[in-house]
């Protein structure tokens, strides 16, 4: 069951061919992790989707609290027999049809979708994880790029390309060769007790996941938090690389070309994020 509106529609629902999202990618998401029936960093999310818009120029309906849009969601959840349990929630948001390039209104609709997961909590893989650079396209950072719109090809050719290479994930860079997220998600290099991760100007995506691990690092004595761009050299010489999501939680990647990294901060940060979660 899907929810258009408020309205709860079978699968055989369709959205229209002029639909926005789908002929401009006029369109934002938010892809959140219910679990047992709780969804996490819903506030973080909420802030998030209501701050693009705007940035967007989409007209924020007055029923667009943080209540009425968690009760759809609960909604949609109760009617897939999900409350009680692991579920990715996607919420988008569309401009409604009318109009090409200019539309005809700013006024929207939205869209949420569920399926369900195995793991209720984060946990660690241990499993091999490869990366390396993809170089065909590149970011241009802006306040567009920090933004989780439906334009996400430079995602889907890179996706194709990791394939194609018998890779787990593929890093960006922006336009002036910095590093700057994952496929993804966000990436954090640690070196000593120094964890550094790219800052939003240099156009990396404003994950949820992410600013939980920068407050998360910051309350950590042990460790310095540092927001800076990252040159490709800069991964031969880390001790660590770790790319984040709120799917995931913390992915420890094993390898980039020559170097292979350990991930004992990527497990000791996660079982930080754990407590928080149960404490919270």
């Amino acid at each position: 069951m899907t929810n258009f509106n408020g309205t709860l529609l079978d699968g055989n629902a369709f959205l229209s061919i002029k639909n926005r999202g789908y002929a401009y990618g006029d369109a934002l998401f938010e892809t959140i992790k219910s679990s047992s029936g709780k969804l996490l960093f819903w506030e973080d999310h909420y802030f998030r989707l209501m701050a693009s818009m705007r940035i967007m120029r989409m007209e924020i309906p007055m029923s667009f609290t943080m209540e009425f849009l968690e009760g759809e969601i609960q909604k949609t959840l109760e009617a897939n027999d999900l409350e009680n349990e692991s579920a990715r929630v996607k919420f988008t948001v569309h401009r409604n049809e009318g109009g090409l390039y200019a539309p005809k209104t700013n006024n929207v609709s939205f869209v949420i979708a569920v399926n369900p997961l195995s793991e209720s909590f984060y946990t660690i893989s241990e499993a091999f994880y490869e990366v390396d650079l993809f170089k065909d396209y590149y970011v241009s950072p802006s306040l567009l790029s920090t933004l989780k719109t439906n334009n996400k090809a430079l995602n889907v050719v890179g996706s194709i390309y990791a394939k194609e290479n018998s890779l787990d994930n593929c890093l960006l860079l922006n336009t002036n060769k910095q590093v700057v997220e994952a496929l993804n998600g966000n990436v954090f290099l640690v070196k000593g007790n120094t964890i550094k991760t790219p800052p939003l100007t240099d156009g990396c995506l404003k994950g949820v996941m992410r600013t939980q691990l920068i407050e998360l690092i910051k309350a950590v004595p042990e460790y310095e938090l540092v927001e800076d761009s990252i040159s490709p050299f800069e991964l031969q010489k880390a001790d660590e690389m770790f790319i984040t999501n709120v799917m995931v939680g913390i992915q420890p990647v094993s390898k980039y070309r020559k170097k292979s990294f350990t991930n004992e901060v990527s497990k000791s940060l996660l079982q930080k994020l754990n407590v928080k979660i149960r404490l919270n």
